[in-house]
């Protein structure tokens, strides 16, 4: 059984979240707060909380400031951010804060089930069609093609595969049915990438995959290998 907690001031969509995991996640219970001071006195009081679902609009909290508000109070709480924001420099501050995820609120019912669980079982959850990087024309294979950093040379084509997914928002279990191996040697190779690029977590890890153009050194080394 889950503890969850959702902090917005609009009823309708505290009923809405409320309705979705009722009908999602039967076994779970949920907690309403219509304000940062509420959500803190909750989770002040429920040492079993699994999960905070944070609106950025609450009256007594402006953009970020509930989320850096419940990361100092409860460091052990898991918080994930649900706004209408879609902007991807305030999903970037949002992980940087230490959110373990950001669901857009008008992620489909479906979706954002899959998200709750992901989220639910110690993951990362990003938006995929916001943190996809913007398509762009890429450089053909060869001279003047820019070389990748360092780090990132030293993963191999399966570690660049896990991680590329990563940064799409997939899930170990995702990876392992997209690139056929089992769900355990998708863990192993997340540890191997963290390690490989010095970086404390996933988060860190999507953050730099996201600065990187993953794709472009994977058609390199599958052009090499031809």
């Amino acid at each position: 059984m889950h503890t969850l907690m959702v902090a917005d001031d609009h009823p309708l969509f505290r009923e809405a979240i409320a309705a979705v995991i009722e009908a999602g996640l039967p076994d779970s219970r949920l907690l309403e707060a219509e304000s940062l001071d509420q959500a803190l006195r909750h989770a002040a009081a429920c040492a079993e909380l699994d999960l905070v679902l944070l609106d950025l609009g609450l009256p007594d909290a402006s953009g970020l400031e509930g989320l850096q508000a419940l990361r100092a109070a409860h460091p052990w709480l898991p918080v994930a951010i649900l706004s209408a924001d879609q902007e991807r420099r305030t999903i970037l501050d949002a992980l940087d804060l230490g959110a373990v995820g950001y669901i857009p609120k008008s992620t489909p019912r479906r979706d954002l089930l899959a998200a709750l669980a992901q989220l639910l079982e110690g993951q990362v959850y990003l938006p995929p069609e916001i943190m996809r990087r913007p398509a762009v024309p890429q450089p053909s294979i060869g001279a003047g093609m820019p070389t990748p950093g360092p780090r990132f040379a030293e993963l191999t084509d399966k570690q660049l595969e896990v991680l590329l997914r990563l940064s799409r928002g997939a899930s170990n279990k995702v990876i392992a049915r997209e690139l056929d191996i089992a769900e355990t040697t998708v863990k192993t190779h997340v540890s191997a990438i963290l390690r490989k690029l010095g970086v404390p977590g996933r988060v860190q890890a999507i953050l730099a995959a996201n600065d990187a153009d993953l794709e472009a050194l994977l058609a390199e080394r599958h052009a090499a290998s031809r």
